[in-house]
């Protein structure tokens, strides 16, 4: 590799390919999302028809897979960021996601690996999984999860890293590769949920699991193949540590008063290669401010910075800090709202099992995991509408970047979880009634079919699409702009554990409710057979759940300060004093 100098120093000249490396990483995250997507959206189905898990079981088990896999994340990210960086991570990630495909298709190309069918007699009978099968199908969810814990918080910033962030072309760059990212995501997704689902559901699971599988050796190739050509940025430890250094010395300095004119006195070294925004200061949380009091027990080093990191930190360090603290709230409000999309990726699929699900007078009938598929139409028809059309439509009356904030976005998605839930209550009702009414055949395993057409499941699909369009995104965004840059990373990984608390919360409350309603009049909400439950009392009460949550956000929101950057590395301003001038830089 090249040296240039550098000062007096020589660093590597770092040669971007830019777009000479996209075909391989693009062809690696398509392989990876056919590979995987369709597999994990059609599980449910491949547990409870395969494996003969009850329902129940089967969606508390789905829950846990995904908040592992999801959680994950966060140690992959601390990983990455620390010790191997993001081309070891994803190397290893995807070899670890192409085993647990391997051994998942071998439970179901295997017979030994997996139970036998149900017997069709009268009552229908169905042994469970033994020990050893049991054992195989969880090591390659362990597998899964370690694969996910790997790509899902590098991708993205791995395929950043290969334009140059200084040049016009190299932002140019990064911003087309998130455009095909998303792309080839939905696409993925797409045939995912319909190819190879309907391969699964209808032909074979071994074939289905096998074509996948395929895909996903050919996600490794791709990413090994460019191996030459790939930036790889060294990790630079972990954001982490200077966190907990805050923490530490602040608590050692608690009985410390602050100095009358903090912002003028506190220690605030910035090395000259900091990557990060300078903060300005702010009294929020002001006990953690004491973490920058320089006492006579504190040492300087020659170049300003602190001899004992953990005794003495910068003004900066202690900011960045806070940011974490101010994000948390608004995190935990998106664990919550994220249960109204998890009922739309498992009790949809056993309303869809109970429906009509032929396409018009034809005995081709839709898989029932397919259906999630209009959830990735709702989420792709909307983005443009509102990013072309409505946002340049709302600018002119909000005067605002974007129209409106990205707390306010957050906010609009909550709302449509809100109304998706009230509508998929509704229908359940009266899917349910016309299964009790006018069944049109009996599923041996779960009861009535009922006539209600599947097809009235898109709407609930749709605007849970819409409300993710607003809220996911707009959280990605959020945690992008307002974490500090060398926790970027980490706030990726943000995203993913959200979604793995919301599993867990997800799977509690699944079987909260069945445990509960039991003995209840009405009889359980959530047993097996749909048409003998209230599905549509849950879907109630996660809207009940939802609404609390969105007067939870207000607050929050209400509350929370934004990022304030733009001021000169050498210097700190206190807030909201005009007095107080930066320099220009």
């Amino acid at each position: 590799m090249e040296k240039e100098k550098v000062g007096n120093t020589c660093e590597p000249k770092v040669k971007y390919k830019g777009w000479k490396a996209m075909p391989l990483i693009v062809g690696n995250e398509s392989f990876e999302k056919l590979g995987t997507t369709g597999t994990l959206a059609n599980l449910l189905v491949y547990l409870t028809t395969v494996f003969n898990m009850k329902s129940i079981t089967a969606t508390t088990m789905i829950n846990i897979f995904s908040g592992t896999a999801n959680f994950a994340t966060l140690l992959g990210a601390f990983l990455c960021d620390t010790y191997f960086g993001r081309y070891n991570t994803l190397g290893f990630a995807s070899i670890a996601s192409f085993m647990g495909m391997l051994v998942l298709t071998l439970t179901a190309a295997i017979s030994k690996l997996h139970p036998p069918q149900c017997n069709s007699g009268q009552p229908v009978t169905c042994a469970g999984p033994t020990q050893w099968q049991m054992t195989f199908l969880m090591s390659s969810l362990g597998l899964l999860v370690v694969g996910a814990g790997g790509i899902r918080p590098c991708n993205l910033a791995f395929g950043a890293d290969q334009f140059n962030p200084d040049t016009e072309s190299g932002k140019r760059g990064i911003s087309s590769f998130f455009n095909w990212y998303y792309f080839t995501f939905t696409f993925a997704m797409m045939v995912s949920l319909s190819f190879i689902v309907y391969v699964q559901s209808d032909v074979s699971w071994a074939w289905g699991l096998a074509i996948p599988t395929f895909m996903m050796f050919m996600s490794c190739v791709l990413f090994f193949m460019g191996s030459r050509i790939y930036v790889k940025v060294k990790p630079k430890g972990s954001p982490f540590t200077s966190a907990a250094q805050v923490i530490v010395a602040a608590v050692k300095k608690r009985q410390l008063e602050l100095p009358e004119q903090p912002w003028l006195s506190l220690f605030n070294h910035i090395p000259n290669d900091y990557i990060n925004s300078q903060l300005p200061y702010s009294d929020q949380f002001s006990f953690a401010n004491k973490a920058a009091i320089i006492t006579s027990n504190d040492q300087i080093n020659s170049d300003g910075s602190a001899a004992n990191p953990w005794t003495l930190s910068s003004v900066q360090q202690v900011e960045e800090v806070k940011l974490l603290v101010r994000v948390i709230p608004i995190w935990v409000s998106a664990v919550v709202y994220n249960v109204a999309l998890v009922q739309q990726q498992t009790y949809v699929v056993f309303q869809a099992l109970q429906s009509d699900r032929r396409l018009g007078n034809t005995h081709f009938e839709i898989p029932a995991a397919s259906y999630t598929i209009f959830n990735m139409i709702g989420l792709t028809i909307w983005i443009p509408i509102y990013d072309r059309l409505m946002v340049p439509w709302i600018e002119r009356f909000t005067r605002k970047e974007g129209g409106i904030t990205l707390l306010q976005k957050i906010s609009v998605g909550i709302v449509l979880a809100i109304v998706t839930m009230l509508v998929s209550a509704i229908v359940e009702d009266r899917r349910r009634a016309l299964a009790l009414m006018k069944p049109i055949g009996i599923d041996p395993r779960r009861g009535a079919i009922s006539s209600l057409s599947g097809f009235w499941l898109v709407p609930q699909l749709m605007l849970i699409g819409f409300s993710e369009a607003f809220t996911i995104i707009g959280l990605v965004e959020f945690y992008y702009k307002q974490f500090p840059e060398n926790m970027r990373s980490v706030g990726g990984a943000f995203t993913f554990v959200g979604f793995a608390l919301s599993s867990y919360l997800s799977g509690f409350l699944v079987t909260f409710v069945h445990q509960m309603t039991k003995g209840a009049a009405t009889g359980d909400w959530l047993p097996e057979d749909l048409n003998k439950g209230r599905l549509d009392y849950f879907y109630y009460f996660v809207s009940a759940l939802e609404v609390i949550n969105l007067g939870y956000f207000i607050m929050c929101a209400k509350w929370y300060k934004y990022k304030a950057t733009g001021l000169c590395a050498s210097e700190v301003i206190k807030e909201k004093v005009p007095s107080e001038k930066p320099t220009v830089c």
